[in-house]
């Protein structure tokens, strides 16, 4: 587990910018954390990092945002307004899979809400902290029998 303090909007916008230089296609970040959080800004922050010029915003009505101009693609997922019944029907694993799509980074905010987990992700919990700020934690979690876990690349 790696613990970060950000201090405002712009550290945790440093954050996914260090993520999105540095994860491998087929990563999936799994995001929880309270409304205004920042789970956006961090996302922003990946696209920053992988080269992605186009305006990021919450998929959150759109429920996906595919970015493919990157140094590799980012697909952001928002399933806030979602049931674990109707996040099932949606074929996610096809992303992270590169089933359909070329392998890129998956970014899914609301992550609570899937009610099945890719073999491998990195999992990025970010809350306030009663000094001011947020604080991510970060955990590479591995499920797959034939795979080490992820490396953190911070």
């Amino acid at each position: 587990m790696t613990k970060f303090r950000l201090t405002d909007a712009q550290a945790t916008r440093s954050l996914g910018v260090r993520l999105g230089e540095s994860l491998p296609p087929g990563t999936v970040i799994l995001l929880e954390g309270d409304l205004g959080a920042g789970k956006t800004t961090l996302v922003q922050g990946i696209g920053a990092g992988l080269g992605i010029t186009d305006a990021i915003v919450s998929p959150t009505f759109t429920l996906i945002n595919e970015y493919p101009e990157g140094r590799i693609p980012l697909y952001h997922l928002d399933l806030y307004r979602l049931e674990p019944e109707a996040v099932a029907a949606l074929d996610l694993e096809s992303y992270w899979e590169g089933v359909e799509m070329p392998l890129g980074i998956v970014a899914i905010e609301w992550a609570d809400r899937l009610p099945y987990l890719p073999e491998s992700y990195l999992h990025l919990n970010l809350t306030y902290l009663s000094e001011g700020g947020r604080q991510a934690q970060l955990i590479s979690v591995s499920t797959g029998k034939s795979e080490a876990a992820m490396e953190l690349p911070l």
